[in-house]
């Protein structure tokens, strides 16, 4: 089996690395941003692909959602040390094989290459509970990344793009990237609706 990494903490890759080393598994590709995934994925075809949630350029989740889209049939283990029922209610809508969280410990990614193997899904709760269950605001806000909060609190100051731009040195395209990726992960879908949230959870 061979597999390709992404995350962009290097003691990370390493540690993952080794685990499947130790297994038998060849990794053949390390990566530390979302952006070069797919075109990857499509010219090497790996039969594994262990990914973080919270990287630069494309997240984990939407890599996942384009490959799943081009139907690539690998397996895709997601992970993260962010709010695991979040992530991995996501990660199972958009066609994960399993979500494995980094607090919990890595040696869990073999239990769900393992179940992956043999036809069965990894995730911390059952499919019944993610659907059954809702999640709370803070828990969504714990979601963002250091960049979409960034992004969130200059568009709670009134600055525009190209103010945002500038400040935190990326593109204005970036900038829109960032609040299209905050404001699905905070279910809103206006400005108001920001501006109501950060309200009531006291975000200024």
């Amino acid at each position: 089996m061979n597999a390709i990494i992404v995350d962009d903490h290097p003691l990370a890759r390493i540690a993952i690395r080794n685990l499947l080393d130790t297994n038998g598994i060849a990794v053949t590709t390390e990566l530390d941003s979302g952006d070069q995934v797919v075109q990857t994925v499509e010219k090497t075809k790996p039969e594994l692909l262990i990914i973080d949630v919270d990287i630069p350029g494309i997240s984990g989740i939407e890599v996942l959602e384009q490959l799943r889209k081009r139907h690539y049939a690998g397996v895709i283990i997601i992970i993260s040390a962010k709010n695991e029922f979040f992530y991995g209610k996501r990660s199972a809508e958009y066609g994960a094989n399993g979500f494995v969280s980094k607090k919990e410990g890595m040696n869990n990614i073999l239990a769900a290459i393992e179940a992956a193997k043999n036809g069965y899904s990894y995730f911390p709760f059952s499919l019944e509970h993610f659907t059954g269950s809702s999640v709370s605001e803070q828990d969504k806000l714990d979601t963002l990344s250091n960049q979409e909060m960034r992004v969130l609190r200059y568009i709670l100051n009134g600055m525009d793009y190209s103010s945002i731009a500038s400040k935190m040195n990326i593109s204005n395209k970036t900038v829109s990237t960032y609040k299209s990726r905050l404001m699905e992960k905070l279910d809103c879908s206006s400005l108001m609706e920001i501006y109501d949230y950060a309200q009531r959870n006291k975000i200024g």
